[in-house]
């Protein structure tokens, strides 16, 4: 089992190949073909290469699949006896990504 860290978007994600990951909206329409390039980790088995801070040649290849918005959340704010209350939602959107394949470097 193979599986690498990297990160984007400002967020660390673990991927194996053939798994789908809901990552912070990213530009591109589906079907458009992604390349990141800062992996933090990789392990292949029992050998796990770590970086300095970048594993040296490795590569995550995936595919946007859909773009969509997460369910809402609700913010509730209030004070006592102010008659003081606020209600607002919020959805935040995102990119489904297919991971096709993994380059352990």
């Amino acid at each position: 089992m193979a599986y690498a860290i990297f990160e984007a978007g400002g967020r660390q994600f673990r991927a194996e190949a053939g798994d789908s990951i809901r990552m912070p909206l990213m530009n591109g329409d589906p079907g458009t073909k992604l390349t990141f390039d800062q992996v933090l980790l990789t392990a292949d088995g029992d050998e796990v290469k770590t970086g300095q801070p970048m594993v040296t040649g490795a590569k995550v290849l995936g595919e946007i699949v859909e773009h969509g918005k997460e369910r809402k959340i609700y913010v509730f704010k209030f004070k006592r006896r102010k008659n003081y209350k606020r209600k607002t939602g919020h959805r935040q959107q995102y990119t489904e990504v297919k991971i096709t394949d993994l380059k352990l470097g």
